[in-house]
């Protein structure tokens, strides 16, 4: 079957796994990354080297149109980490489908792995649907549900998501879509979860140790914000133990090179990997 890939190397894998089950791809869409958080560059190199056209602007009905001059209707659209709804492929197209890293109907919105590790969900999963008119609500196609441990990290979650997509898309989608797609099933009602604030990633260390460290642990080497002194900084990698102290919460209570030892609420918490917050940005972080 051929198939558009509209995506970033988030679940680049997706590409991957549908290459494995026999597809052919006809155009990438992708977006500019800033290339600290997000990154397209092993998707576009993958393109380029299969000789495919790269677009980075987003998906028009015009661009849809084209591909159905070209390709009939048949083909079908692939979503996979991509920021836009995407309108228009609906007779003009064999299928358009999603994949969404999380279990629909739980968690849709645009990236719900850092609440996942924050609520402590012992199950998890990467569903892939039908594109419909609202953000991650079309019709279940398929799922693949992983358990989490108690010490979950967003890399972690980030690794399984992406191995889930790739199963996915190498065998139910890539290789039974006609009969997933006459036997979907609606989701009903479900959550949405919005994108993830600076406030979300600050720590309190009036808090408990283990919460402190599982909120730095959710969202990994995107960084969570703490608060030193006058100074915030960004921390990437914290350790922490329980014990009964006299400390105020937040205190820096013992420094040793580049690791800082803050009291927390029951104990201590050693910020191990951090970074000063730039001043150009001091000002906004927790709006």
């Amino acid at each position: 079957m051929k198939f558009a890939f509209a995506g970033i190397d988030f679940l680049g894998g997706v590409f991957e796994g549908l290459l494995d089950a026999g597809w052919t791809p006809v155009k990438l869409f992708t977006r500019p990354c800033d290339g600290i958080y997000d990154h397209n560059e092993v998707i576009v190199a993958r393109a380029r080297a299969l000789r495919l056209p790269i677009q980075l602007s987003r998906i028009r009905e015009r661009d849809i149109e084209a591909l159905q001059a070209e390709h009939g209707r048949d083909w079908t659209l692939v979503v996979a980490g991509y920021p836009w709804l995407i309108k228009g492929w609906k007779g003009r197209a064999a299928y358009g489908l999603n994949i969404h890293p999380s279990p629909l109907p739980t968690g849709r919105g645009p990236y719900p792995l850092f609440r996942a590790v924050l609520d402590r969900y012992e199950s998890w999963g990467v569903t892939a649907h039908v594109l419909a008119d609202g953000f991650d609500t079309g019709d279940i196609l398929a799922q693949d549900i992983f358990g989490l441990s108690s010490h979950e990290s967003h890399e972690t979650l980030l690794a399984k998501c992406q191995m889930a997509a790739r199963r996915l898309a190498a065998g139910p989608l890539g290789r039974e879509l006609p009969a997933r797609w006459r036997r979907s099933e609606p989701q009903g009602d479900g959550s949405y979860w919005p994108r993830a604030t600076d406030f979300d990633r600050t720590l309190d260390f009036r808090q408990d140790v283990a919460t402190v460290l599982r909120r730095v642990r959710a969202f990994g080497t995107v960084e969570t914000i703490a608060r030193l002194g006058d100074a915030r900084v960004f921390v990437a990698e914290a350790q922490g133990w329980p014990e009964r102290h006299a400390h105020t919460p937040g205190t820096v209570v013992h420094r040793h090179r580049r690791h800082v030892v803050v009291a927390a609420l029951d104990g201590y918490v050693q910020l191990t990997r951090w970074s000063p917050v730039p001043l150009a940005e001091a000002g906004q972080v927790g709006r």
